[in-house]
């Protein structure tokens, strides 16, 4: 019985091992990617920042143009609404609606 617990302990002292072993592993991969993960975000950063600029520069490229674009916008919706009236009215003098 004793050879047995002897040999189970010294199967449970090459587990604590193989477990330390392991955490010490999982903490250096930890560290090596949050150190990644880093340089990662400050990368990202730099591209949101240059990313913005671009966007803001295009946008007062389009703010004045938009008011007249809004104007042609309503004379075209305006000439369709004129021209799907008129011919909604031909058809309903043709197939005999009025």
């Amino acid at each position: 019985m004793e050879a047995r617990i002897a040999r189970l302990e010294s199967d449970v002292t090459h587990l604590r091992s193989d477990v330390a072993e392991i955490k010490t592993d999982v903490r250096a991969l930890r560290e090596r990617m949050d150190m990644r993960i880093d340089r990662l975000e400050s990368r990202f950063d730099s591209f949101e920042a240059k990313f913005d600029g671009k966007l803001d520069r295009l946008e007062s490229k389009f703010d004045g143009k938009l008011d007249r674009l809004d104007s042609k916008f309503l004379w075209l919706l305006s000439l369709q609404l004129a021209t799907a009236a008129g011919m909604l009215g031909a058809m309903a003098g043709g197939f005999g609606w009025i």
